[in-house]
């Protein structure tokens, strides 16, 4: 066996330490949870060194992982969803199809304990991220509808030499990168309080919301799956972590907004704007090629009234800045942020609304291969998310990492910078060609505080 690909020891199934009421009727989706259903699972997990004492410990991992079944037993409890599998009803006329979670006739989530023989090092030290992190994660290139037969959540723990990583892949109908992180908060506070569930500080809110007259049943216009459900591959990529440090993203918002002659862009839009202008410009677009830059949206805090902070589901969507590879090269960076500023600004409660009654008159089903082009940049994930605040006994992660899902060229996935304080790290994914020419890019680099 390659010493350098993942060993699989065992797999189970965890239960909800107990059945709340809830659980035991259908869970009805949303249309923005629908409509991910032929998208990847959410994969990303983080690394953790080893406390030395382990060294010394036989049965150091044992331990650890009697411990983080027991706190997702509990967890689960209050994110039951989780536990549930898909299941359709169909009728033929009216041809009728209506997906809902679960709970009742399923194993539970899975929990995987897998080791390799590589070191903290290893997976940290290369340019580029290595492969074998893929092999972190269950549910490789899984699609969400395929929750019909696999488990909506699944855990797997790798050992390495000197680490353990804990990786995460979890339904993305069922939830976005909020409720994804909120779940892994409040496992992480269980675990930390000894299977105490009432320490959990932000439960989640599992009334779906829908507009007025709609809900919570909601009939897709399908017969069959093979109808939406369309298998993507990525094409061949590499991945790389560049960190920015705060002055960093200071200096690259006081650019921004002094070329612009405002104050209103902020830190992440001006970050978002220099990667656009620089994935463009190395992709050596021809000056009439349309470009945009799509940035990932909390609706939540959009909605009036605003949606709890934590409603678990889906409450996302996509808002972008459009220009030529031309006028992205002719004007400055301010230029471009102003762009995406204003498609944030622009994205309201109105238009939030608009989007799900025009869904509700003609669903569709997001698909990979056509959502992104190769075009452009899409800015997903969010350095907002409090990810090095998860903590299992083992000290703060050293790293974050994800899987092959959801991946593509263009694809750039933010997170925060494990030093905290405004620090942002983005891992990039773009074919060979294009990363070293990015890497080449005097611009992007000159903002680079570090990477790996």
């Amino acid at each position: 066996m390659d010493p350098k690909s993942v060993r699989y020891i065992s797999e189970c199934f965890v239960q909800p330490q107990y059945a709340p009421e809830e659980s035991k009727q259908p869970f009805y989706l949303s249309p923005w949870d629908l409509a991910m259903f032929s998208v990847h699972y959410i994969q990303k997990g983080l690394l953790f060194t080893k406390p030395p004492p382990a060294d010394e410990q036989e049965n150091f991992i044992g331990g650890l992982l009697d411990r983080l079944k027991s706190s997702l037993s509990l967890t689960l409890v209050h994110f039951y969803p989780l536990s549930g599998r898909l299941s359709t009803r169909k009728e033929e006329n009216p041809p009728t199809y209506l997906v809902f979670v679960d709970c009742n006739n399923s194993p539970g989530a899975k929990f995987i304990h897998a080791a390799l023989d590589m070191t903290v090092s290893d997976i940290l030290s290369p340019t580029y991220v290595p492969v074998v992190v893929q092999s972190f994660f269950d549910h490789d290139r899984a699609l969400n509808h395929d929750g019909h037969t696999r488990p909506l959540l699944s855990i797997q723990v790798t050992e390495l030499i000197d680490g353990v990583f804990i990786g995460c892949s979890l339904n993305h109908a069922i939830g976005d990168g909020t409720s994804f992180w909120n779940f892994f908060k409040a496992w992480s506070e269980i675990f930390q309080a000894h299977g105490n569930e009432a320490c959990i500080s932000q439960p989640p809110v599992h009334k779906r919301w829908f507009p007025d007259g709609y809900g919570p049943i909601i009939n897709l216009p399908f017969t069959h799956q093979d109808e939406f459900v369309i298998r993507y591959e990525a094409p061949q990529l590499i991945e790389r972590i560049f960190h920015f440090t705060s002055e960093s993203i200071a200096k690259i918002k006081a650019r921004a907004n002094s070329e612009y002659n405002t104050k209103k862009i902020s830190s992440f839009q001006s970050l978002s704007a220099l990667v656009w202008r620089s994935i463009t410009r190395v992709r050596r677009l021809p000056p009439e090629t349309t470009t945009s830059c799509r940035l990932a949206i909390n609706n939540r805090s959009r909605m009036e009234p605003p949606l709890s902070p934590d409603y678990f589901g889906n409450a996302i969507q996509t808002v972008r800045g459009i220009a030529t590879a031309g006028e992205l090269q002719e004007h400055d960076l301010g230029w471009a942020a102003w762009k995406l500023h204003e498609a944030v600004l622009n994205h309201t409660d109105k238009k939030v609304r608009g989007f799900v009654d025009e869904w509700l008159q003609s669903p569709f089903i997001y698909q990979l291969g056509q959502f992104f082009d190769p075009l452009s940049v899409m800015m997903g994930s969010s350095p907002r998310f409090n990810k090095y605040g998860n903590e299992f006994g083992l000290g703060k992660a050293v790293a974050l990492r994800s899987g092959y899902a959801n991946k593509f060229d263009g694809k750039v996935s933010s997170y925060p910078g494990r030093e905290g304080g405004g620090s942002i790290d983005l891992e990039v994914c773009l074919p060979e060609a294009s990363m070293h020419a990015l890497e080449s890019d005097g611009e992007f680099m000159a903002s680079v505080s570090s990477s790996n």
